[in-house]
């Protein structure tokens, strides 16, 4: 199964994948991190991210571009956080996808989804701000919708979460009730 979680910065997107992948009958969950920690405020974010998983069983791989040269065992389940970062990561850092970015991460997610059993893909929505921004976000904005995009299509639960409330746009737990938040 494949699940993909969307919404704004601090929405509870993050507490609500973790809640979805913890329902998973696996043997192993794996959390997939893929913010570089390039400065203070990224470090703390990483360390908050921690805190919330603590004594979820998780194990952490850091995988911060090259989404196709991890390796997984089949009977894990996968919480690959975030796409945003990922994106961003191939767009802009030394030895990324650079052009290419939104291709090889397709090929990534479509090359671990054949290794694994269940999967959670936490994203970002930036693009609803109405702001202008200089070419090179633009594009980043571009890539990660049309990553986001092909992504619903293919998922078979799509989630946006806002003010902590899942909203299911996709799949089936459309008329259950949400999962207790925070």
């Amino acid at each position: 199964m494949l699940i993909l979680v969307t919404g704004g910065s601090g929405s509870g997107k993050s507490a609500y994948a973790e809640e979805r992948a913890v329902l998973f009958p696996a043997k192993r969950r794996i959390y997939v991190a893929t913010m570089y920690p390039y400065d203070l405020e990224s470090r703390h974010r990483v360390d908050r991210h921690r805190r919330m998983r603590w004594g979820k069983d998780f194990e952490t791989v850091e995988c911060y571009t090259h989404l196709d040269e991890l390796y997984l065992p089949r009977d894990c389940t996968v919480l690959l956080e975030c796409m945003s970062n990922l994106v961003a990561n191939e767009m802009f850092m030394e030895g990324g996808a650079g052009e290419r970015a939104e291709e090889e991460i397709l090929e990534g997610i479509r090359q671990l989804r054949s290794q694994v059993r269940d999967m959670v893909i936490v994203t970002n929505e930036i693009s609803s701000d109405g702001c202008l921004y200089e070419r090179e976000t633009v594009r980043y904005q571009e890539v990660l919708g049309h990553i986001n995009q092909k992504l619903a299509r293919i998922a078979d639960e799509v989630a946006e979460v806002v003010y902590g409330i899942p909203l299911i746009l996709k799949g089936g737990r459309a008329n259950e009730e949400p999962l207790e938040q925070l």
